[in-house]
Order: structure tokens, then sequence, then C-alpha cells
């Protein structure tokens, strides 16, 4: 394969990406939101919800008694309101974490064809000289390599965040752990390998990046799926599962992306156009 046509393919489109308001908002406002928003507000007040009249902590007292033995031992010297901001931040929204890889690695993907056919740009992509491959792997890329950097940036801004607003409460630095850092290097990477092999198929067939985006919205209910088994104790999120779940991911990942080398052909592309 030829690397430079491949990085050219790339810079074409994060150069669109950066030009389209509709695209770049959410890659912006989301990761805001779930980075910093949100741990700003969850280690700064949650205390203040153990002092409010009626309050109570049932669900996780429920959550600690589905713990393993090992990871019980690093409770046992938390406080109270020490305990609840652990448990908001570093475990319950551990698997929301995800959606910010896959949904960067979906915007975009879904923009890489469909989003072409709406600007009429895609018929002078085509007869490029360029082969499949190279064609392929540089709309990969030029969706998983922005969701890596965007992920990247909001753990640091993450960690940043519920260090500085819960340090009143903790008084020490408590994030990360070995768990968000498989999350962060070994999941996220995986997780945004899925949602853009699934989309850029999907975008590949699609007439628009609306309709892209639909239907490529649907690989976000695993990410669903977990958080709603991590708050109801079904599954602890520990190293051990995340280590697991990334291998499940890459599978996925890999015949997803099989798939799409497959029966990604330019001249179908051409047909429909």
């Amino acid at each position: 394969m030829n690397w430079q046509v491949i990085k050219a393919i790339v810079r074409r489109d994060l150069l669109a990406v950066s030009r389209s308001k509709g695209t770049l908002l959410p890659l912006i406002l989301v990761p805001l939101i779930f980075m910093f928003l949100l741990p700003a507000g969850l280690g700064y007040f949650t205390p203040a919800l153990s002092d409010m009249p009626g309050a109570n902590m049932p669900d996780m007292a429920q959550f600690l008694d589905l713990l393993p033995r090992e990871a019980m031992a690093e409770f046992e010297t938390y406080s109270t309101d020490q305990l609840m901001i652990v448990f908001m931040l570093v475990y319950m929204l551990a698997p929301m974490f995800l959606i910010i890889p896959l949904m960067v690695a979906t915007v975009i993907a879904s923009d890489s064809f469909a989003g072409e056919k709406e600007r009429k740009t895609l018929e002078a992509l085509i007869y490029t000289p360029t082969t499949d491959m190279e064609l392929f792997t540089g709309k990969l890329l030029s969706a998983w390599v922005p969701a890596l950097v965007v992920s990247l940036v909001g753990f640091v801004l993450y960690g940043l965040t519920t260090n500085i607003a819960a340090w009143p409460t903790m008084g020490q630095i408590f994030f990360p752990n070995i768990t968000w850092i498989v999350l962060v290097f070994w999941v996220a990477p995986a997780t945004a390998a899925v949602g853009l092999g699934a989309t850029v198929i999907v975008s590949s067939k699609a007439n628009s990046a609306q309709d892209a985006n639909q239907i490529a919205a649907l690989v976000v209910l695993p990410i669903v799926a977990l958080v709603i088994a991590q708050a109801t104790g079904v599954m602890y999120f520990g190293t051990l599962i995340t280590l697991i779940l990334g291998v499940v991911f890459w599978v996925i990942a890999g015949v997803l992306l099989w798939i799409g080398v497959r029966t990604f052909r330019r001249s179908e592309i051409i047909a429909r156009y």
C-alpha cells in the first residue's frame, strides 16, 4: 500500500470534519460534558447528597456486597463521603467513558462516504489513482486516530477534573486506577474500531450521513448495557473484566473490518452515486 496516499486521504477527511460544524460540534460538546462537567459536578456535590434528609445508601451497599474480596480491600479505608465519590467517579462512570471513542469514530466514519455524497465530492475521490484497500484504510484511520486522540485528551481532562473537584473530600489523588488505565489504552481503541468498522460499512451504502448515523447508532447499545449492568450490580467493572471486554471488542472489530474489506468495492459505490 502507498502510505503517502493513505495519509493524504486522512488529511482530506480531517480537513472536511474541521470545516463541518454539524460534525465538529458533537465531537467537542459530548466529551466536554462527560469528561469535565459531569465529574466536576459529581466530585464537588456528591458528598452533600449524604447530608440530605432521608438520604441513604442501599444501592451502594448492595453493590459492595457483590464485589470480589480484592476489590473490597480498596474501600476499607474510605469514609462514607469518600466511598460515594469513588463509587460514582471511578466505577459508575467507567463504562460511560467508552461512549467517547465510539461517538467520535461513528460520527467521523458516517461522514466518510455518505457525507461526501451529500457534498458532491465523492466522485472525485473515487476516480483518484488509489486501490480499494488504500481508500478503505484511509477512511478507517481518518476516524480511528481522532477517536484515540479525543479519548486520551478526555481521559487526562477527566483525571484532572476528578482529582481537583473531589480534593476537599478525598484529600489525595485517587484517580486513575489500574482498571481505568486498561480501559483507556486497551478497551477504548477496540471500541472505536468496532464503531468505525460498522459505520464505514453502513456509510458506504447509505445515501446520506444522517441515514448512516441513525443506523450506526445501534452500536452504542452494548455500551448502554454495560452501564446498566454496572449500575445494577450485575457486573463489577474490575481489571479482569475490563481486559476480557477488550478482547471481545477486538474480536468483533476484526470481524467487522474483515467484512468491510471483503465487501468494499468502489465500482459499486460509483454505480450508486
